[in-house]
């Protein structure tokens, strides 16, 4: 495990672009959002994703940063466009496929948890130009953490990198499932 202090990433191109390429790769990360940690890896490596789902200890669907809202609607039905002006945000959507294959390893069959953090981690998810896993970095069931001491030792040394920014101070994103004709809030 590597930790990497946020201010790098902004401040050396060369740590930038690095952290772009272990995106593409596959690497396994705990990153800041614009809510709390995340724990993620490039959500188009099957075998990066079984590695995140072993060190979370989870079998539940996952939710994916979008790395763009082009990628949103080339991917999703959408029935209503304005659930998109929530994103950026401390939102995660729950839409519906265009189709059920898709990225089958991640969500459920028909759906899938889209997020675009409010955060500039996001930039670089953007900049690799692959959806990314966002789920707590925690244990399931375990605190949720809000600065990287937080996060137990089992998931920070299980992990490729760590991104601090600090402490964050935000709650989990609110959850809307908007697949039917009425907005659902989920949490």
């Amino acid at each position: 495990m590597e930790k990497i202090k946020y201010r790098s990433i902004e401040t050396k191109n060369r740590v930038r672009n690095r952290i772009v390429r272990e995106i593409k790769k596959g690497r396994i990360f705990i990153y800041p959002t614009d809510t709390v940690y995340g724990l993620g890896c490039n959500a188009m490596k099957f075998e990066s994703v079984a590695r995140l789902r072993e060190i979370k200890q989870t079998s539940h669907p996952l939710s994916v940063i979008a790395p763009s809202k082009d990628w949103v609607r080339k991917n999703f039905r959408i029935n209503n466009t304005k659930h998109l002006t929530k994103l950026p945000g401390p939102y995660t959507l729950i839409a519906e496929k265009k189709k059920q294959v898709f990225m089958f390893w991640v969500g459920a069959p028909k759906t899938l948890g889209i997020r675009i953090p409010d955060h500039p981690f996001t930039r670089l998810v953007e900049k690799a130009g692959v959806p990314f896993i966002t789920t707590s970095a925690n244990l399931t069931g375990g605190k949720i953490p809000r600065a990287t001491n937080d996060i137990v030792p089992e998931l920070r040394n299980a992990v490729d990198y760590i991104i601090d920014a600090g402490r964050l101070g935000a709650k989990p994103s609110t959850i809307l499932d908007i697949t039917g004709k009425r907005v659902k809030v989920i949490r």
